[in-house]
């Protein structure tokens, strides 16, 4: 019984620190752990961690957005899990850097960690409550996460907002102009930043619906913020 004990506490050990060290690979997890108060009010992790006002982030790596059971997620946040949304390092960096450029509707009102060092901390710290990256669907999952990455002459196009009505129409066979939700998100009077934000990481694939990978493919910068100046002025 002692040795099968003492096997156990070995391989406790082990699995400890091969997460600590997978962990330390993304950034440093005391610093995370340390950062992770900014987002506590919300969320708990760890051994006896509950939903509260956001679901517990215990194996949170490797998981399908909004599948935490007894936790009411929002319409948009289960629509992205549904379309095949999985948090990762790289769909959770952009996420805490601003949740609306992965998940509109999102009801995380959270300014987002701006600095990518801290993000990189607080995800190493998450990663210590989750799954070994040899055991989850996780492409290079100790790599340097990557965020939506937009010069900032690509933020400070100006759109045309005639031309974006003029290309809006397929837009509107989905999403209602007049702003309701049936269904499908609004995109009116969404601030252009953040519309120009959500189409590029279509773009870079970060946001997983297939149809909107390819619409958003087949833009240009100028279109894309010419869509963005139009919609803003919709009533």
């Amino acid at each position: 019984m002692l040795r099968a004990a003492t096997t156990s506490l070995v391989f406790a050990l082990a699995t400890f620190l091969a997460l600590a060290a997978s962990a330390s690979e993304i950034g440093d997890p005391e610093k995370g752990k340390i950062l992770f108060r900014k987002c506590a009010t919300c969320h708990q992790v760890g051994p006896t961690a509950r939903n509260l006002l956001g679901p517990h982030l215990n194996n949170i790596f490797g998981r399908k957005a909004a599948s935490v059971d007894k936790f009411r997620y929002s319409r948009s946040l289960e629509r992205a899990g549904n379309d095949g949304l999985i948090w990762t390092l790289e769909t959770l960096d952009p996420y805490i850097l601003n949740p609306r450029t992965l998940v509109s509707g999102t009801r995380m009102n959270f300014d987002g960690l701006e600095d990518p060092q801290d993000r990189a901390d607080v995800l190493a710290y998450l990663r210590t409550y989750s799954a070994s990256p040899a055991d989850i669907p996780e492409a290079e999952p100790t790599a340097v996460p990557t965020e939506v990455t937009l010069a900032p002459e690509i933020l400070a196009i100006e759109g045309d907002a005639a031309y974006g009505e003029y290309l809006s129409s397929e837009c509107k066979t989905c999403h209602r102009a007049d702003g309701e939700d049936a269904g499908i998100p609004s995109i009116t009077n969404w601030p252009p930043e953040y519309f120009v934000l959500a189409m590029h990481a279509y773009k870079q694939k970060l946001r997983p619906h297939p149809v909107m990978q390819m619409m958003a493919g087949r833009l240009s910068d100028e279109e894309i913020a010419a869509l963005a100046a139009y919609f803003e002025t919709i009533e």
